[in-house]
């Protein structure tokens, strides 16, 4: 038994998805974050493509896009709202 025989399309995603995931616990900055999060995303299209459920796979490759621009929302929301709070704080140290 060779060990290309372990290579295949679920194996890939399976090491794919939890490469993302380990990144998301891992990374501190925000944007990196976003980065693994599409790695997750990729893996586990991959699984469901591997399961041969290609609708589910089609409906979750749509979405998934949508699912990472609304959490770069958040992230630049997020970083405004720290920004105006530290410059607060920063005003009310001065006066």
């Amino acid at each position: 038994m060779a060990i290309i025989d372990f290579i295949n399309i679920s194996t890939v995603s399976a090491a794919v998805a939890l490469i993302g995931s380990a990144g998301i616990i891992l990374l501190p900055k925000p944007v990196d974050k976003v980065i693994m999060f599409t790695l997750l995303q990729g893996g586990f299209i991959g699984m469901i493509v591997a399961a041969k459920y290609l609708d589910v796979a089609v409906a979750v490759a749509l979405f998934d896009p949508i699912s990472t621009v609304i959490l770069l929302i958040g992230i630049i929301k997020l970083n405004d709202v720290r920004r105006k709070k530290l410059e607060a704080q920063e005003e009310s140290n001065i006066a």
